[in-house]
């Protein structure tokens, strides 16, 4: 079992999404199934209507899960579990203050030594707890041994007692921390991979020290994924714009396009240009490269042209808001451009009232009353159609073709229109009107 869970607290970047493909495609290859978990007990931070976003964006790259459901409705189970790890003396309560930690921090930084809690609330009696007023927190006692666990990515981990500490599981409102809710969801859903970025390596021996202190016994395997370089070679920021999927898709990148990329990063895959399903086939999550991958716009941007020659006519009508009879249109246009948004301009004006510049305006003039006057339907190629209008108007070189291509284009500039008559011949009248 598998799982997606992000927090409704900002924009989906192409680690998130990333995160989301790969745990979804693993999930095709042994059918064993696909979860979505809103993270969305830090109430303070989340943002209203994100979760449908995040949602919506799923949808937009064909991931389908198995169930979706939101953390805080486990709430109880927290609660729950925290006290049953009291119970068995496998957590405790811990009343130190915010402005006494800090003093220790402050003076563990004084000695140039790593803070780490010092165990004052640790071996407090029954008596002293219960008659102790002060608000608490709930602390995970740290483990007695070495924590493993084999990374599909990385291979063996291991962190010492000392670097898991005494971490806090339950905050003094009763409300459970990051790793503890985690942890406990995981175990619930009986997710038995976690797929997920490589600053959550140190939460790993946190998460499975719960469990462990919960009795759980099935093993939950591990991969975590790089971090995505910016063209500078530094880690992208989530302010970066190519790191925003929104506005990766508000550029005219198609969700086909990018979801084929973020599973090559880092990835050499057996074919340069593939669908989530195919890549379902071959993937293997053990052969992710260890090292951070650069994110590199314009092989996104060479992919994205090639899943603009993919796409069927529906698919490119449903993206780009045009006819799919117009759909070949926009195919011929790839040789100019990458993106969806600069191809519908192009095809737009084809269509569009055309602006003529004043040196051209007599020469359309021309085009247009030797047009009326002809069979269109009796040119089938590009140079019969010509050599009856240069012959009807007498234009010839630049004062025939440049009028003609704003005519047919509307641009001064483009592609071969010998090319391009074939595909716009059907239309030539509404186009010209």
């Amino acid at each position: 079992m598998y799982r997606f869970a992000p927090s409704p607290t900002g924009d989906m970047h192409m680690g998130n999404l990333r995160v989301a493909i790969l745990n979804y495609v693993c999930s095709l290859q042994d059918k064993s199934g696909f979860i979505i978990r809103i993270e969305d007990t830090d109430k303070e931070r989340n943002i209203p209507g994100k979760d449908k976003e995040i949602l919506e964006i799923l949808e937009l790259f064909g991931i389908k899960w198995d169930t979706l459901y939101y953390q805080s409705k486990n709430l109880k189970f927290h609660r729950e579990f925290a006290a049953k790890l009291l119970i068995d003396k496998k957590a405790f309560s811990c009343f130190c203050t915010e402005s006494e930690l800090e003093a220790k921090k402050e003076a563990a930084k004084a000695r140039g030594e790593a803070y780490r809690y010092d165990g004052t609330c640790e071996h407090l009696s029954d008596n002293e707890v219960l008659n102790n007023q002060k608000p608490f927190v709930v602390r995970m006692k740290k483990p007695l041994g070495t924590m493993k666990f084999k990374d599909a990515i990385r291979g063996e981990i291991s962190f010492e007692p000392e670097n898991v500490d005494s971490f806090v599981i339950m905050r003094a409102d009763f409300t459970p921390t990051y790793n503890f809710a985690c942890a406990v969801d995981d175990m619930l859903e009986g997710v038995t991979f976690v797929i997920r970025g490589e600053d959550h390596v140190s939460n790993t021996p946190k998460q499975d020290l719960i469990r462990e202190g919960l009795g759980y016994t099935q093993k939950i395997n591990y991969a975590h994924l790089p971090i995505i370089l910016n063209v500078e070679g530094k880690k992208m920021s989530k302010r970066e714009n190519e790191s925003s999927v929104k506005w990766l898709l508000s550029q005219g990148f198609m969700p086909e396009a990018i979801a084929n990329y973020i599973v090559s990063l880092g990835y050499k895959a057996p074919v340069e240009i593939f669908t989530i399903e195919e890549a379902a086939q071959w993937f293997d999550i053990s052969k992710v490269s260890a090292s951070p991958a650069k994110f590199d716009v314009k092989q996104l941007e060479h992919i994205n042209r090639e899943h603009i020659k993919r796409a069927s006519d529906a698919r490119l009508a449903a993206l780009m808001g045009i006819k799919p009879e117009f759909a070949a249109i926009a195919r011929f246009y790839t040789q100019e451009s990458s993106l969806l948004t600069e191809i519908k301009t192009k095809v737009d004006a084809i269509f569009a009232t055309k602006f003529i510049p004043d040196e051209f305006k007599a020469g359309c003039e021309a085009i247009k009353a030797a047009v009326n006057s002809l069979n269109l339907s009796e040119f089938d190629e590009f140079n019969e159609l010509k050599k009856a209008l240069m012959d009807a108007t007498g234009l010839k070189g630049k004062g025939f073709f440049m009028p003609l291509r704003i005519l047919l284009t509307g641009a001064e500039h483009g592609p071969e229109l010998s090319e391009l008559y074939p595909l716009i011949k059907p239309y030539l009248k509404e186009i010209l009107r």
